[in-house]
């Protein structure tokens, strides 16, 4: 992702860019795959991408060759499940469209239709292996699935530079949050805090002036002082703030732990409020195809002013002297350079000070239903905080059709967390919280009255001891049953160049666990500034229409009266006449 808007950004200006990927594919470890795109990429990564140990370039006096690394050495723990049957052709079944029926009654399970059945009952067919995989190019799969804020830096850099027409989004529906056990949404804007039945009057004016607080003064403010080195908890705590509003402030608004500084908290409070009301009712969008078409959006525009893109081109090494990197070696082609902007995992060991410790860990999987139904399909983000010391919080994104992401009928859902042990180990308990991941006999289709089931909205039990709870009611959902799962572990971006490094090579870090791509475009305006220091980061690219090309003629303004034309051919045809 950096390296591509630091491309775009340097051919803006007219600087020549060549852009080598040793993939035939853009984006790197920022990718999106189709399925069998993404099968493709794991079988890729058993293998050995390249091998340059016998190679030999021959070099001047003074000259260093620094051999490059393989970036698919950083990717571990790769564990792939299926959870259905791989026969193509099952029988179909019928299941109602209502979301629970409180019976035991196996007439789903019937292929048989009767009246009465057809109006509170769809014809469906089983999900297989070789259904899924014959429809492979209706996926979307994410390596590292991110979020924009509606006034993030991303966001405004897509706006200024004109980059936003290459690409589509979706606004984020539905934030939600796990309290007493319970899925419920979150009301973002101020509307629908003063909708909400679950919230006191004077809860929702406890959160409007809290938030106010955030959104007005910032974490530097003198009504913050002596928390600097507190957490946000700790500040919370002061202001006698009811469970319910403390809940939605940290978890959902903040998504912050017990553990994250009062600094932290605040920012993220204001970073949340800052963009709601941009584009929809919560503050993120989402883009269309995946992430991975926002490195893509950049690569157009680096290319459409003169950039050159070589796919499948490997970068062998580099050839240092006198602290400069003079020149790159790819096929046994040496390529002079000013700069050299490189990702974390092609760099050369001998230049890098650590590999740092912050790793990744990914689920990624492929479900038959929402972990939280609705009447619509919603994008829905949840973050769920660590359960018990030992955990990381999680991030869930979860993805319907309309997205693009998956067929009809399916769902994807993305969970993110900090490394501890591995992917499959560190998601468990969140896999276990919201998702059913146990195989499916082949003939058997799940229906609302199966055993697995979780609480939306209010608790059966609450509805029926309090009013409170009764606004609501309860609805015991089935839980999404997982078709295909898998894990994988990624590195962080906090890879650090030594002091040996050469001066003209910049350091770009792959993903990170911030929810958006902040991180990503600070960093590549960095490395930009240190480039070309004078120069405007991406400024404005013209529309095609604006576009003049050299040598072109701009058609002056009319003469007035300007019918010379047609009377001079009106009188030569009368002439033609009397002539004949």
């Amino acid at each position: 992702m950096t390296e591509s808007i630091v491309a775009a950004a340097a051919s803006r200006i007219g600087k020549r860019v060549l852009h080598l990927d040793s993939n035939e594919y853009y984006g790197g470890l920022w990718a999106t795959f189709n399925f069998d795109g993404f099968q493709k990429w794991m079988e890729d990564l058993k293998i050995s991408k390249h091998d340059s140990k016998d190679f030999k370039p021959d070099l001047e006096n003074g000259e260093t060759f620094l051999k490059a690394s393989n970036q698919y050495s950083t990717v571990e723990n790769i564990a792939e499940e299926w959870f259905i049957s791989h026969e193509a052709d099952l029988p179909l079944v019928l299941t109602k469209d209502t979301q629970t029926d409180g019976s035991n009654d196996t007439s789903s399970l019937t292929t048989e239709k009767t009246d009465e059945d057809k109006n509170d009952k769809k014809e469906t067919k089983h999900w297989s292996v070789d259904r899924i995989k014959k429809e492979y190019r209706r996926f979307n799969i994410d390596l590292a699935p991110k979020l924009l804020y509606a006034r993030g830096e991303l966001v405004e850099l897509l706006i200024s530079s004109n980059i936003a027409r290459y690409a589509e989004f979706r606004a984020v529906s539905r934030v939600a949050t796990c309290m007493d056990g319970k899925l419920i949404q979150v009301p973002c804007s101020r509307a629908d805090v003063f909708a909400n039945k679950t919230v006191s009057v004077i809860e929702k004016r406890m959160l409007m002036k809290l938030l106010t607080s955030c959104m007005d003064q910032g974490a530097d403010s003198p009504e913050f002082d002596g928390y600097h080195d507190k957490t946000f908890l700790e500040y919370l705590n002061t202001k006698n703030l009811t469970p319910i509003v403390n809940h939605y402030v940290m978890q959902a608004i903040a998504m912050s732990t017990d553990k994250t500084s009062c600094r932290d908290g605040v920012n993220r409070t204001k970073h949340f409020l800052n963009s709601l009301g941009r584009y929809g009712n919560t503050p993120f969008l989402w883009p269309m195809y995946g992430s991975g078409e926002l490195p893509q959006c950049f690569c157009r525009l680096c290319a459409v002013f003169g950039g050159v893109y070589c796919l499948k081109r490997h970068l062998d090494g580099v050839v240092v002297s006198e602290d400069k990197c003079k020149a790159i070696l790819t096929g046994k082609q040496r390529l002079s350079l000013e700069h050299l902007v490189v990702g974390q995992g092609h760099l050369p060991p001998e230049i890098v000070a650590s590999t740092g410790e912050n790793q990744i860990s990914r689920g990624i999987f492929i479900t038959d239903r929402s972990i939280m139904q609705g009447e619509k399909e919603n994008l829905t983000l949840l973050y769920y905080p660590p359960e018990e010391s030992d955990q990381e919080a999680v991030t869930v994104i979860e993805l319907g059709p309309s997205t693009n992401a998956c067929p009809q009928g399916l769902f994807m859902v993305h969970m993110t967390c900090k490394r501890t042990k591995t992917a499959q180990e560190d998601l468990a308990y969140v896999v276990k919280r919201f998702l059913c991941a146990k195989t499916l006999e082949s003939n058997v289709s799940r229906t609302p009255t199966d055993s697995h089931t979780q609480t939306v909205a209010t608790d059966q039990h609450q509805a029926q001891e309090g009013d409170k709870g009764a606004n609501e009611g309860t609805i015991e959902n089935p839980m999404p049953q997982v078709l295909w799962s898998l894990y994988l572990n990624l590195p962080a971006s906090d890879i650090k160049l030594n002091e040996s490094a050469p001066s003209n090579i910049h350091l770009c870090s792959g993903p990170d666990l911030d929810l958006d791509f902040d991180f990503a475009v600070n960093q590549a305006k960095e490395i930009f500034k240190a480039m070309y220091p004078s120069e405007d980061f991406l400024p404005r690219a013209p529309d095609p229409e604006e576009i003049i090309l050299e040598g072109e003629e701009i058609p002056g303004p009319k003469f007035e009266g300007d019918n010379t034309s047609g009377e001079n051919e009106k009188q030569d045809a009368e002439k033609a006449e009397k002539e004949e």
